[in-house]
């Protein structure tokens, strides 16, 4: 199949970038584009490019932006991945996006830490999320073409406990930013409990590592 690493680009990518860059640390910046490119190859791989759904800035902006609300930008009042998601839409709402498209992008930010929910949510809710999972070592078959040239151009970094680090240290702000069950109140009480969490023992075991 065709595929390279180049990124869309314009005013609406160009921003979404600057603004990754300049809120995250490396390793989640890393992290997020290459979940862009994992969900486009599973796209691929899916016969999803002409699907009528399948809006390639719309997945760029989702996936590059679904860790906004563990960065500099968020405050920790409540859930990343709602801030996250309230972030994402601001930014696309100064760019003129459509509100529709808005919303999809809101929705596939918020649900991609809700397994059995974002995979009914439309083609850009289920991309979005199952590309942070190939990042993660699911499916990882489905890149093992190309994985080895997007981890050169984005390494890893160390990239698991850093995220849970940012949740975490987010999560312990308030009681509203870690919820009972919700990711970021699980990873709180392990970091508590155990001093590791899931999350950074299942990505060490992963393909990829941490």
């Amino acid at each position: 199949m065709d595929f390279s690493l180049e990124l869309p680009s314009g005013p609406l990518a160009d921003a979404v970038l600057a603004t990754v860059r300049a809120s995250e640390v490396p390793s989640l910046a890393h992290h997020s584009v290459r979940s862009f490119l994992f969900a486009e190859l599973l796209a691929a791989h899916e016969g999803c490019l002409e699907d009528a759904a399948y809006d390639r800035d719309l997945l760029f902006a989702a996936t590059v932006l679904h860790d906004l609300g563990v960065g500099s930008l968020a405050p920790g009042e409540a859930r990343f991945e709602v801030e996250g998601a309230d972030l994402a839409a601001d930014l696309l709402r100064r760019h003129q996006v459509p509100e529709p498209d808005i919303d999809r992008v809101w929705e596939a930010i918020a649900l991609h830490t809700s397994p059995g929910i974002a995979e009914r949510r439309g083609l850009l809710s289920y991309l979005t999320r199952e590309g942070i999972g190939i990042d993660f070592g699911r499916r990882a078959e489905i890149v093992a073409g190309w994985e080895k040239e997007i981890h050169a151009a984005y390494p890893r970094l160390a990239m698991a406990r850093s995220l849970v680090d940012a949740i975490v240290e987010r999560a312990a702000r308030s009681d509203a930013a870690a919820p009972r069950y919700s990711l970021g109140g699980e990873l709180l009480r392990e970091r508590r409990t155990d001093g590791v969490t899931s999350l950074e023992r299942a990505a060490t075991a992963s393909p990829w590592g941490e």
